[in-house]
């Protein structure tokens, strides 16, 4: 197993090469010196590629630390100066992206908070129009990826050739684990659907505080994403926002030593072949499956036509009861997670009621 390694030119700004393409820097620029000094820690480390700062905070309350503002974006290109490495900052609006573009940032990002609206994003996407600049898109908070989807393709219609996407995780009522959700088959989706375009995690906003960040940020590589975009302070405990889930430079560096990148290795003919015979097996496994899917639900349609029969309710719950929990202890007896079982039969019973509904409404 490889650790990650530096590596230069890539295609995109944003697409992975040999190792992914790494982000750091602080939620929020607050002083000259806290930034410089940050960007210069990142910079030693030798695994940043891109310095990050947040110059205008859009915040959920009033009366928070919303940005230091404009008089940020010189501190931002002094940092390009210092390191010789790109800066990004996000935008919420034209002239945003206005002052950005006066003040040559390198790239630009559009937060959660903006995703969400196709107004701001028409926005911003007219303000670039015949402007060659590399742009992300961070997730919409709420899991729409038609929304995320369909702000990139806004931008694309403006000429936008660089764009690549942000997965910062999704809002959740009563989530304890995380700060948003990741959710990892919305952004796994959006891989299939819009292959061409790179993405990256947010593992500082997906996790919310320090301690998972390592293992979110293994599991976003393990899946393939372009790379990681990580907030980093030189003393997160005294961050104006978002302290929990900062981290400085140095244990940044650590986390991405540990970090183990594995490769697609398609191309090698030995590791393809046990792979193509280990395949065959889950696809006979898969037909069995569906062959016993298929009888289950010919017994389903002979049991709405006794309930027809006897005027009887499709809905029977003490046997879902009975169900639900054979299937939980299977679960804990056999290695497999009780919500992943409880999903699956939920399914099978949504179609089985369906099957039965439609015994049910035969004529005669």
């Amino acid at each position: 197993m490889e650790t990650i390694k530096k590596e230069t030119a890539k295609k995109s700004i944003f697409r992975k090469g040999e190792r992914p393409v790494i982000i750091g820097g602080p939620c929020s620029v607050e002083t000259k010196e806290q930034v410089l000094e940050t960007a210069r820690q990142l910079f030693r480390t030798g695994y940043v590629d891109i310095i990050r700062g947040g110059i205008w905070k859009p915040r959920t309350r009033p009366g928070t630390f919303e940005g230091v503002g404009a008089k940020g974006l010189p501190w931002m290109q002094e940092v390009k100066e210092v390191t010789g490495l790109p800066v990004t900052v996000e935008v919420a609006k034209a002239s945003h992206v206005e002052l950005c573009l006066e003040f040559g940032i390198d790239i630009l990002w559009i937060g959660a908070r903006t995703t969400v609206n196709p107004f701001a994003v028409q926005e911003i996407a007219d303000a670039l129009k015949g402007v060659d600049i590399p742009i992300l898109v961070k997730n919409p908070i709420n899991p729409d990826l038609a929304l995320w989807k369909g702000a990139v393709e806004r931008l694309q219609a403006v000429g936008l050739k660089d764009i690549g996407v942000i997965h910062r995780g999704f809002s959740n009522l009563g989530e304890k684990h995380y700060r948003n959700r990741p959710q990892w088959q919305i952004p796994l989706q959006f891989k299939i659907d819009m292959p061409d375009i790179p993405i990256i995690c947010d593992p500082s906003h997906i996790c919310g505080r320090r301690d998972i960040l390592q293992e979110v940020s293994q599991k976003a590589l393990d899946l393939d994403f372009d790379g990681l975009m990580v907030e980093s302070h030189i003393t997160p405990d005294d961050a104006w926002s978002d302290a929990k889930q900062q981290i400085t430079p140095e244990v940044m560096k650590q986390m991405l030593v540990d970090l183990v990148l594995r490769r697609d290795k398609q191309d090698d003919g030995s590791v393809q072949s046990r792979l193509d015979l280990l395949r065959q097996d889950i696809n006979h496994i898969d037909e069995e499956v569906l062959n016993l899917l298929s009888n289950r639900m010919k017994v389903v349609r002979d049991i709405g036509t006794y309930k027809k029969e006897n005027n009887i309710t499709i809905l029977q719950k003490r046997r879902w009861k009975e169900i639900l929990e054979k299937g939980k202890l299977f679960a804990g007896k056999h290695g497999l997670s009780e919500g992943f079982i409880v999903k699956y039969l939920q399914s099978i019973h949504d179609e089985s009621i369906n099957q039965q509904e439609e015994v049910m409404n035969q004529k005669e």
